[in-house]
């Protein structure tokens, strides 16, 4: 069940409740049920498909059952699939009777069983004893026709076919089991349209779903004109692609791009903005032209060449593959409104097992490096970084995940021979405890000041919430970060300039991202934690408060509260194969009273400085965290103050102690 749960989780994500049961036949032909078995299997795996749909959607998302035509049931192999409603109409165009296929279909799922001498369905069986209607009515006739195709019975076969309303010509009967059980199946239960009409039925059109999925994935106003034309599928508005996906070339050499049109219309010779995800109106960095070449619509595994594509068409693009990485933003080249990006595409599992590589033949570098881009076009979760060191890294979800990258790195991809490190895993940063002082930090020119603090929220705050929920945890806050970590402005109006601050917020945040991402004991990110901004002093000229002077002082602000909160280490714990969650490795990353002695294994409460010291090493990093570091010279005297302060204070203590023995 674990590929299950974790489709669930995406599928929830993604606002879907249909269920398909693949692999039905498998009860029949491998696992040999009887079907009143295979009918108390089906319906206790659905009963657990719903305990953990409401488990994970909080309660929101839709009941899986089979009589809301939300469950198709097929065989991918047998080339057949079909919904109670699709079932009961089967019933229905074989005797020839009109036939409410809702109501009959009502009656094929749960605890009904037909009573045939007054031809009505009832909760309870008749009392010769009876059979419940999907057993007596799906199931059953189901297995007659593998049972006696398989056991090749031609009469039999002939006769339960007729009883079907169908029939196959004598040289059918004479194919192998395989061809012959499909040409039967397909006969009865006609094309495998069950699975279609349950997407007619519960998902929405690319037009009435536009708003839902605009709203979902778009991150520009809704005030804009070009949302409204996105919600509206309008073919005549600006254009606008959601490329979700990269395709290798028989030769992988280039890619194409798969994406879906929201609004306005893509044309073959079109010429195009490529926006990646780093792209926004402030910063146009991360953008580039380029002329559509070719397009394509999938049909199965074969491609059909169009012309142009509609809103609401899944396209395959030519000639725009250059400047992607993972996902991108198709629109027009000229336009007078702003236009923002559709977010990335967001996984319920992480990057959290590396390796590092290198080639054989230091000559080959350039290929190398060159295939390892291919690998992060082709491979979504996986995450390519160089070093300190200069290493090359990369990061799958797991051990057989980085098999197949390193697979396609040296025969597809890059085609050269190259070493390969052990995988580990990658760490996070976090703290247990608030920060035991409020920490500050000037800006070279000493004319700014920012005055931070670490705040925690033990299992109060989620990172699967949305922006709402947040905004309703946090109502009197300015929240300026995201998940996994919170950037709170706590600063009070009458002692701070909310405008000079706000005038400087994207580079508060720009520094605060650039030390989550980078943490103070082993450059790894930083997560679960909340910073508070208590205080702030900033200049009122803008030629002093740049981003060059704002940017690193938030980001050594944040390492200085982030080491005076108790940090800590976590590590990534897996569910079977699959990530799973993140937990604190025992005891404190900082005690420099730990003796790590080489080949012995460390105890269990100096892992933590062990990791931190290991990896820090790893990457080239000197071995132990520098507090001081972090410091300016006025925060060093004002913990040397606190220091001297607390002293006195002791020695104070103990003099009144003595004095009162005496």
């Amino acid at each position: 069940m674990v590929n299950t749960e974790r489709a669930m989780r995406h599928a929830i994500q993604e606002r879907l409740s249909v269920v398909v049961f693949n692999k039905v036949d498998r009860l029949i032909t491998e696992l040999k049920l009887p079907p009143e078995d295979a009918y108390n299997k089906i319906r206790d795996t659905l009963e657990l498909i719903n305990h953990h749909l409401f488990h994970y959607s909080r309660g929101k998302a839709r009941v899986i059952d089979p009589v809301a035509g939300n469950v198709c049931f097929a065989s991918a192999t047998a080339g057949w699939s079909f919904t109670l409603q699709s079932f009961a109409k089967l019933y229905g165009k074989l005797h020839g009777i009109p036939l409410e296929a809702n109501r009959f279909a009502y009656r094929l799922w749960g605890d009904y069983y037909f009573h045939p001498d007054t031809r009505t369905f009832k909760k309870k069986p008749p009392a010769s004893g009876g059979k419940r209607s999907f057993v007596e009515f799906v199931l059953e006739p189901l297995y007659k026709i593998y049972s006696q195709v398989i056991g090749e019975h031609k009469k039999s076969v002939k006769t339960t076919l007729a009883k079907l309303g169908a029939t196959l010509s004598n040289a059918a009967y004479r194919l192998n089991v395989r061809p012959l059980l499909r040409l039967a199946c397909s006969s009865v239960f006609g094309p495998a349209s069950g699975f279609t009409d349950m997407l007619v039925q519960h998902i929405l059109s690319p037009k009435d779903a536009a708003i839902k999925k605009v709203d979902h994935i778009y991150t520009g106003l809704k005030d804009s004109s070009i949302y409204k034309a996105m919600a509206q599928c309008d073919p005549s508005g600006p254009l606008m692609v959601n490329v979700t996906k990269l395709y290798p070339k028989s030769d992988c050499s280039v890619f194409d791009a798969f994406g879906r049109v929201y609004s306005g219309k893509i044309q073959t010779g079109q010429t195009v903005r490529v926006l990646g995800e780093g792209y926004s109106p402030d910063d146009e960095e991360d953008m580039t032209v380029k002329e559509v070449t070719k397009l394509w619509v999938y049909q199965a595994r074969d491609r059909m060449p169009i012309a142009e594509a509609p809103p609401g068409s899944w396209v395959l693009i030519e000639g725009v593959d250059a400047s992607i990485m993972k996902t991108a933003t198709l629109c027009n080249v000229d336009y007078d409104e702003d236009v923002y990006i559709f977010r990335p595409l967001q996984f319920n599992t992480l990057s959290v097992v590396k390796t590092a590589t290198e080639p054989l033949n230091p000559s080959e570098l350039p290929k190398m490096v060159e295939g390892l881009s291919k690998i992060s076009k082709s491979y979504p979760l996986a995450v390519i970084k160089v070093e300190v060191s200069g290493e090359h890294t990369i990061l799958g979800t797991g051990e057989l995940y980085l098999d197949s990258i390193m697979k396609d790195l040296k025969e597809l991809y890059s085609e050269v021979e190259v070493k390969v490190a052990d995988p580990v895993v990658s760490f996070c940063e976090t703290f247990v405890e608030t920060s035991s002082m409020k920490c500050f930090s000037e800006t070279p020119n000493k004319k700014n000041k920012i005055t931070m603090v670490e705040d925690i929220e033990k299992g109060v705050v989620s990172t699967d919430w949305t922006r709402n929920e947040l905004d309703e945890y946090f109502p009197s806050m300015d929240g300026w970060g995201s998940a996994p970590n919170i950037l709170l402005d706590n600063t009070l109006p009458t002692e701070v300039d909310r405008n000079l601050l706000n005038a400087v917020k994207d580079s508060i945040v720009q520094g605060f991202q650039w030390g989550a991402r980078e943490g103070p004991l082993c450059n790894e990110p930083i997560r679960n934690v909340k910073f508070k901004i208590v205080d702030a002093w900033i200049a009122p000229e803008p030629l002093h408060r740049g981003s060059g002077q704002i940017i690193p002082t938030a980001r050594r602000v944040a390492y200085s509260a982030f080491l005076m909160a108790t940090p800590r280490l976590m590590e990534p714990v897996y569910y079977v194969e699959f990530f799973d969650h993140w937990a604190i490795v025992p005891g404190d990353p900082l005690d420099k009273s730990i003796v790590l002695r080489p080949l012995e294994p460390a105890p269990i409460q100096h892992l933590c400085r062990e990791f931190m010291v290991k990896t820090r090493r790893r990457k080239g990093m000197s071995e132990d965290v520098s507090i001081g570091k972090f410091f300016d010279d006025p925060m060093m005297m004002e913990l040397a103050q606190q220091a001297a302060d607390l002293h006195q204070q002791i020695m104070s203590d103990l003099m009144a102690v003595i004095i009162d023995d005496l």
